[in-house]
């Protein structure tokens, strides 16, 4: 029966804690994309013989911002399915 609520407990955490880091590790990037687009636009309205340069740089800079949110992303699914805290649990 000890084993089951450890492991239940570990089960509980991973999720929630996973939840939380999407939510949250998640919010920022999705801020910061937003602000780079309006930006980008508003440049691209001022100054439209420079759109190459502008669109070029927008997609390098929304590639950075978006790997933030990749890693949140792929920290969560290590809390999910690879835990390293279910060997506590089983032993």
């Amino acid at each position: 029966m000890a084993l089951d609520n450890y492991t239940t407990i570990i089960a509980v955490a991973s999720i929630a804690t996973s939840g939380i880091t999407i939510g949250i590790g998640v919010l920022g990037p999705a801020i910061g994309e937003g602000r780079a687009v309006a930006t980008a636009l508003s440049s691209l309205a001022q100054q439209p013989d420079a759109s190459a340069t502008i669109t070029r740089t927008l997609f390098v800079g929304l590639a950075m911002i978006e790997s933030l949110s990749i890693y949140c992303f792929v920290i969560s699914i290590i809390l999910i399915f690879a835990n390293p805290f279910w060997n506590r649990a089983i032993t």
